[in-house]
């Protein structure tokens, strides 16, 4: 009995151990994004680009990712999630450096190929992330993927800090991107030290009490299978629809509150920061609900306060009553991503292949998303621009049922 104990509590230390390491991952990947993100008017003037042509570099990262994500299950399957994060991540940076020294020699050759295995690197070491963190949160029987992605948050917030300091004391991109992520590539290869066990059961085992799957296709067929499964694609919906949530406020709301209000710049940071800070302090308190309440009650719920919070913004005359949508908006698009991904992952035996659907899918929209609205803005004004995604909002509302869990075993059948 104190053999059986003293198991039960090396393997839950095990778990927490882990979910620290996907915590500092997800921290990672968020630092190494908004490293580059936010030294983007120092590399549009390092390559003296246009408007469009930045767009179109900007485009260059999520067709990598896009072109890689598909094939991030197999990737997963093959090598595990902590050799994959490994190998990725360091592609990751290795993408940055190429792409940074495009900069500073004024190649755009060498800075697009940078950017092409950045995306690379990015997307799937995105997705098996995810896939651990699913694992983990199995392991531990509570949600904390919302809290992982938080961690993405986190990472974003003190990459900018970081990079404000760069640029308040001139140092130039060539100098700092390769300083910041050779630092983070050695964080990430201590973190993944503490990833579960390749050996662990949740890579071929189903959750308990959930229905197990008669035969797991791996491979390049496990990879097309889950392309045809109905439940897989419903959940790429709901992920779908939150990616454009947030990905619409990310890069428009600034802009929508400076051109609709007539308002000042600082005014738009200030609607930006307001929703990252509402849907980051979502997504670290929302495991309880989830918990207490269940996915689809809370991916309602968050659906729901989305589409209010996009309407007010899109209708409202008072800018403050717009700030309040803003708040409503963040909060609706917290949990749809995370929430995603813990669905897919529900029978871990197909998680690499579901995982890298319904990333592929939310990705989709991040790549879609916000060139459709910036054509679309050139009509109407951005702020009116986003209220289209209203659409996929209520879509995503309406196939919330498909992130459920799966069918609960009956005890009988179990044993």
């Amino acid at each position: 009995m104190t053999t059986g104990t003293g198991v039960t509590m090396t393997k839950q230390r095990t778990a927490q151990a882990a979910s620290v390491a996907v915590f500092a991952v997800f921290f990672l990947n968020g630092f190494n994004f908004a490293t580059w993100a936010s030294r983007l008017p120092a590399v549009r003037d390092g390559l003296e680009f246009s408007e469009s042509q930045m767009g179109l570099l900007l485009l260059v990262i999520a067709v990598g990712s896009l072109v890689a994500l598909p094939l991030a299950g197999m990737v997963v399957e093959r090598l595990g999630a902590a050799r994959t994060v490994t190998v990725f991540a360091l592609l990751n940076a290795l993408g940055l450096i190429l792409a940074s020294a495009g900069v500073g020699v004024d190649l755009v050759p060498v800075t697009v190929v940078g950017l092409v295995v950045f995306g690379v690197g990015t997307g799937v070491w995105d997705a098996a992330m995810n896939l651990e963190g699913a694992a983990v949160e199995q392991k531990l029987g509570r949600t904390v993927m919302p809290r992982y992605h938080a961690g993405f948050s986190f990472g974003t917030f003190a990459a900018a800090g970081v990079a404000v300091l760069a640029a308040g004391f001139g140092v130039p991109v060539w100098v700092h991107l390769p300083v910041a992520v050779v630092i983070t590539s050695i964080c990430v290869l201590v973190a993944v030290r503490s990833f579960l066990p390749s050996t662990d059961e949740h890579v071929v085992a189903p959750s308990p009490g959930t229905e197990p799957a008669a035969s797991a296709p791996r491979g390049a067929r496990g990879a097309l299978a889950a392309w045809i499964e109905p439940r897989t694609l419903l959940i790429g919906l709901v992920v779908m629809a939150a990616a454009l949530t947030e990905g619409s406020a990310n890069d428009w709301v600034s802009l929508a509150v400076v051109d609709g209000w007539d308002a000042q710049d600082a005014l738009g940071a200030v609607a930006f920061a307001v929703f990252v800070g509402t849907m980051t302090t979502a997504r670290w308190f929302g495991t309880w609900m989830l918990d207490r309440y269940g996915r689809v009650a809370v991916l309602r719920a968050c659906g729901v306060l989305a589409l209010v919070g996009l309407l007010i913004f899109g209708l409202a005359t008072p800018l403050w009553l717009a700030m309040v949508g803003v708040v409503l908006w963040g909060a609706g698009a917290a949990l749809g991503f995370p929430v995603g991904m813990s669905a897919a992952s529900d029978d871990p035996a197909r998680a690499a292949a579901r995982v890298s659907v319904v990333s592929t899918i939310g990705y989709s929209a991040f790549l879609a998303g916000p060139p459709l609205l910036g054509l679309l803005a050139h009509h109407v004004g951005y702020r009116h621009a986003l209220l289209a995604v209203a659409i996929p909002t209520i879509l995503g509302l309406l196939v919330t049922g498909a992130a459920a869990p799966l069918r609960k075993v009956p005890a009988t059948a179990a044993d």
